[in-house]
């Protein structure tokens, strides 16, 4: 079951590295459990992300990390593999995995690549999860996968993570979300302004769906919400009901809206991504709304 409560916050691999570190720690040293990072390898100021995730887990002691979320056409499954692995050996078993199929498809074939429709993407999405699965496993038969988008011929798995790694997905579409329903470990969902906020109810629906389809606990696919927005000293008029407008509001208005979330929507992590990337702002979530978030969510356990 993955209903456990996990906080976490987004960060921009921005090429300011001693502000990337200030906030890493910050996040760290506040309890939180998840860094998220976000991953456009096509925007020039822009850090690696999977350097970037090693540089965090180098200079942090508890907190889990992971791409917020990898972009898959720019980053082949094989290769993904082994990086996770060895990101989640090299931490002690701090590197979870978040996969996208591809969203901003301009940017990213002028990296190279082909474009894929969406029918396409979805495929590849599924054909990696399975390989990556494969190349994890503590099994000396090689792998061997003849997909439409990825094929591996006598490929020897290798090496295995630290924990069993999560794979998560940012899925939107209706194919997307049913893929992750049956095969994955999670969904983290998309920025508001992705997917709008009333869109996230039916989203889980779907999940749900393809769950039960597969004969899978519902409890089995982990839900993250990912917030946009600000915390605020005077109150504010958040809403999480229609739109992507992002949420400013208080403390107290910030643990309703994320209360909201788990009571309605099931969700059971939660990831803040600052309007401003500031330390202020991750101290203040992990002080303050963290906290009153879990006060909440346990009375109602009760």
């Amino acid at each position: 079951m993955r209903d456990e409560l996990r906080f976490g916050v987004s960060l921009v691999p921005t090429t300011d590295v001693t502000a990337n570190r200030a906030f890493a720690a910050a996040a760290d040293d506040g309890g939180l459990d998840l860094i998220g990072i976000q991953d456009h390898p096509y925007v020039s100021d822009y850090l690696d992300t999977f350097v970037v995730a090693g540089d965090v887990l180098a200079r942090t002691r508890r907190i889990s990390v992971f791409p917020d979320v990898a972009n898959l056409p720019l980053r082949p499954p094989a290769v993904l593999a082994k990086t996770a692995a060895a990101l989640d050996l090299s931490s002690g078993g701090r590197f979870e995995l978040a996969l996208g199929a591809g969203g901003y498809w301009d940017a990213i074939t002028r990296m190279g690549v082909p474009r894929r429709t969406p029918g396409q993407a979805n495929a590849a999405l599924g054909e990696a999860i399975a390989l990556i699965r494969a190349l994890w496993a503590e099994d000396s038969r090689p792998v061997r996968l003849a997909g439409d988008h990825y094929s591996v011929a006598g490929l020897t798995p290798g090496p295995a993570p630290a924990h069993p790694i999560e794979i998560w997905t940012g899925a939107q579409g209706p194919k997307a979300l049913a893929l992750t329903g049956a095969v994955a470990d999670g969904w983290a969902a998309p920025i508001p302004s992705y997917l709008p906020y009333e869109k996230w109810g039916e989203a889980n629906r779907l999940i749900d769906e393809a769950a039960t389809a597969a004969g899978r606990d519902l409890g089995s696919v982990r839900r993250i919400a990912q917030v946009v927005g600000t915390i605020t000293a005077a109150p504010g008029w958040p809403s999480l009901d229609r739109g992507a407008e992002p949420v400013r509001g208080t403390v107290t208005q910030w643990a309703d809206a994320l209360t909201r979330l788990a009571t309605d929507h099931q969700f059971t992590g939660f990831v803040f991504w600052p309007e401003r990337q500031s330390v202020d702002q991750v101290t203040a979530f992990a002080a303050e709304v963290v906290p009153e978030v879990r006060r909440r969510l346990g009375e109602i356990a009760r």
